[in-house]
């Protein structure tokens, strides 16, 4: 089994509110068609980022810091309307594409402290996987027992079913080809990062919009993710390039290895 994440920065244009890249998105939709077709033993969980959707609508209203009193709730509920039309987008792509998806929201079900996601509904999306369904989680708004309101990154949604669903490799596609040795000149990927690099490279926010830390957020992430599953495949790679999705899926090795 393979988690998939389409960034927030590949399927949207991140500097303007509610910018789809649908021409990217039904190609990413094709892709993954072709790479089932392919492997027809793969099974497949794709996450998205909320990109200029709920990055912009949290960032607003400041929902990934808490939620305390009425304009702060409204607020929560904005941001979870804001990443369900992008989420919308994604799962009509993807049934375009001939793939019967079908969103797993994690607002419906989960549960974080302190931003950590203590509680979500798993079966649904292990049923669905055994059932030759192409399951679709997002970032998204989380009820928070400390904070009141948190939100929660496709990467630690991936986290916290890894454990319990066993992928043998995540997959997160962004704009980027991966991490660089030599950012912001963005010449070399380093074709693997552990722990102990993070310290030696610099490594960026977003350049825009982003409560969830950029690339840096990402890379801790990752980190975590390929640390928590001994074996776990964990990869950071650039889906803007036609065909690179598709041939990771089917075992292609591209961008950088994350280890723990």
């Amino acid at each position: 089994m393979i988690f998939l994440k389409l960034g927030g920065s590949l399927i949207t244009e991140k500097s303007k509110p509610e910018s789809p890249r649908l021409d990217v998105l039904r190609r990413l939709a094709r892709e993954i068609g072709e790479a089932l077709e392919a492997s027809t033993d793969l099974r497949v969980l794709v996450g998205h980022g909320s990109g200029s959707f709920g990055h912009q609508a949290a960032a607003r209203y400041g929902t990934h810091r808490g939620a305390a009193g009425p304009e702060a709730w409204r607020g929560f509920a904005d941001v979870w309307a804001a990443a369900s039309r992008l989420n919308r987008l994604v799962v009509d792509a993807l049934r375009e594409a001939s793939l019967p998806s079908m969103a797993f929201p994690p607002s419906a079900s989960a549960v974080c402290e302190a931003g950590e996601i203590r509680e979500m509904a798993v079966e649904p999306l292990a049923r669905a996987l055994e059932s030759g369904l192409l399951p679709v989680v997002a970032g998204d708004v989380a009820f928070d027992r400390v904070w009141g309101s948190a939100i929660v990154s496709t990467e630690r949604v991936f986290a916290f079913l890894a454990s319990r669903l066993l992928p043998s490799r995540v997959l997160l596609a962004g704009i980027e080809r991966g991490v660089y040795s030599d950012f912001p000149q963005r010449t070399e990927v380093l074709p693997s990062l552990r722990r102990e690099d993070v310290g030696r490279i610099f490594l960026a926010g977003s350049t825009s919009t982003d409560v969830t830390g950029g690339m840096a957020g990402k890379v801790q992430q990752a980190l975590a993710l390929a640390a928590a599953i001994s074996g776990l495949e964990v990869r950071i790679f650039s889906g803007e390039t036609p065909g690179q999705v598709r041939e990771a899926l089917l075992g292609g090795t591209p961008g950088t290895l994350i280890v723990p």
